[in-house]
């Protein structure tokens, strides 16, 4: 079984993907930097040159590669709820965990990182909560576990995950 971690960007799926893997002695993927090198160019990049469906594209793809894994920790991209494809497979073969925080928090994680392109074409707010809005019913649905992260630290989501996990997981 797989853990997945889901939620938008900045909500720190990377930096507790990569606890847990050290923690566990497991595989951490980091989906993001998959699909830049499965294309050959960053994130950014990718959308200005071909365009978010394009990139979706790529992320389902990557999406349907990583899930057929087995025992392995994987970060996905915000995004990857937008299509329940993405969700079928990634719950058949793992455990999702919704890292849910606030827009507030968001930037101030990610502030203005040219590598984190805008979803509307809005300000770095009105993106976020743009995004925050549309996506919250999907990561809802996605779920197996929801795991507030808004005041609490990488660690505590590691254990809290890792509790969670104790009755279902051999690791």
């Amino acid at each position: 079984m797989n853990i997945v971690l889901i939620g938008m960007r900045g909500a720190g799926k990377t930096t507790v993907g990569k606890m847990l893997a050290s923690h566990l002695k497991k595989d951490f993927i980091e989906m993001d930097d998959l699909v830049a090198k499965k294309a050959g160019m960053k994130i950014a990049q990718i959308v200005k040159k071909h365009g978010w469906e394009y990139f979706r594209d790529l992320e389902t793809q990557i999406t349907q590669e990583v899930s057929q894994k087995d025992n392995v920790i994987i970060a996905t991209g915000g995004g990857v709820v937008l299509r329940s494809e993405n969700v079928q497979v990634l719950k058949k073969h793992g455990k999702l965990f919704w890292l849910s925080v606030g827009v507030n928090s968001l930037l101030k994680r990610i502030g203005n990182d040219a590598n984190r392109p805008s979803l509307t074409g809005k300000s770095p707010k009105e993106d976020m909560e743009e995004t925050q809005i549309q996506r919250q019913k999907l990561y809802e649905q996605a779920a197996d576990v929801v795991i507030d992260t808004e005041k609490i630290t990488a660690k505590e989501v590691m254990e809290e995950i890792i509790t969670n996990l104790e009755d279902t997981y051999v690791y």
